[in-house]
């Protein structure tokens, strides 16, 4: 993105709005809050007052570090959940106006201003006014609910029940399906039976597992298994919770190495593995439409899952809560209040 780059003479703006913040990941483990110059969107892009972004798991990597990044990050990166107030418009935009709320990809979003294309950005309807609209990972839950093909009947285990987990929680029982909840933290069981999960599991004993499984089902399994974890030992859990013929729905984050894997099992009971994750932005768009609606069908509600709200200058904390995990965690999200414009 062209977040640091010169602008020209902006008269319109106020002499104090000329420069903005953002978090720079200086190396693992470390975050500057700098300032730079507010960015000038090309004739096809929007500029966004950022009311805030998501704090998302898949950040944790540059937060720890590995030895394939390079530090320091851009600015503004990692973050890719914002929403806020369109401000400027390039000439060739269409479909948006400055003053509206809007949502989506932005992939800066640590920051006060982010710069995004009209594709990738959905309007937000005035029902969500005043509530804060990570839209990227409520658009993920749905896309990952949609590519599962749930039907009424159903049994369908959740391994991991963080965020994402749960908002699948909500959907799965909004379609009439039973739901077996699978996850390591107490309190994560006490939030999916919350979101209405029908059976809990602790997630400790492998073995344990499968037999509590089988004994809930009549030895027959789950029709679906939606792994939400992004670690290998759960995701051959979840083959071995898979019915014959049934479906694998892959949705935890596998980015940080190799994984091995049961394909014998995979191969012998017929299984479908489906890796839910889009690329498309698109379909990223159309997930978080199809969010809004379900949220306003009261099929989703993700405003008690935010547990945990962060300044800028407090990302380093943010990024401690979301690879320690405390009691009582489970989404994280910056906002940006009067003290960091």
């Amino acid at each position: 993105m062209r977040i640091s780059r010169e602008i020209q003479e902006m008269p319109a703006l106020p002499k104090e709005d000329l420069v903005y913040k953002a978090a720079v990941i200086k190396q693992p483990g470390r975050v500057s809050l700098e300032e730079y110059k507010v960015p000038k969107p090309d004739k096809n892009e929007v500029r966004i007052k950022l009311e805030g972004s998501g704090v998302c798991t898949s950040n944790i990597p540059l937060w720890e570090g590995r030895e394939w990044f390079d530090y320091p990050i851009e600015p503004g990166q990692p973050g890719h959940e914002g929403w806020g107030i369109i401000e400027e418009i390039g000439s060739e935009v269409k479909g948006f106006t400055v003053g509206e709320r809007v949502t989506g990809l932005t992939y800066n979003a640590y920051a006060t201003y982010d710069i995004a294309t009209p594709e990738n950005l959905v309007k937000l309807p005035d029902f969500l006014d005043d509530k804060p609209f990570p839209g990227e990972p409520l658009g993920c839950a749905m896309n990952i609910f949609n590519r599962s093909d749930i039907h009424a009947g159903q049994t369908i285990a959740v391994v991991g029940c963080g965020f994402l987990g749960l908002l699948l929680i909500q959907l799965i029982k909004s379609r009439g399906a039973k739901v077996i909840a699978i996850s390591k933290r107490e309190f994560s069981l006490k939030a999916a039976e919350e979101a209405g999960a029908d059976e809990m599991i602790p997630m400790d004993d492998y073995y344990k597992i499968i037999e509590e499984v089988k004994n809930n089902t009549g030895g027959l399994l789950c029709h679906r298994v939606i792994e939400a974890t992004g670690k290998e030992w759960p995701l051959n859990l979840s083959i071995e919770l898979t019915a014959e013929k049934g479906k694998l729905i892959v949705a935890g984050f596998h980015q940080d190495g190799m994984r091995n894997l049961n394909v014998q099992m995979l191969n012998w009971r017929g299984i479908d593995m489906i890796s839910a994750h889009e690329r498309d932005p698109k379909q990223y768009s159309k997930g978080i439409k199809d969010a809004i609606e379900a949220i306003r069908k009261n099929e989703m509600d993700p405003f008690p899952l935010f547990t945990h709200k962060f300044s800028l200058e407090e990302m380093e904390k943010a990024f401690q809560h979301l690879t320690e995990r405390p009691d009582g965690f489970i989404k994280a999200l910056v906002i940006n209040n009067k003290s960091s414009k």
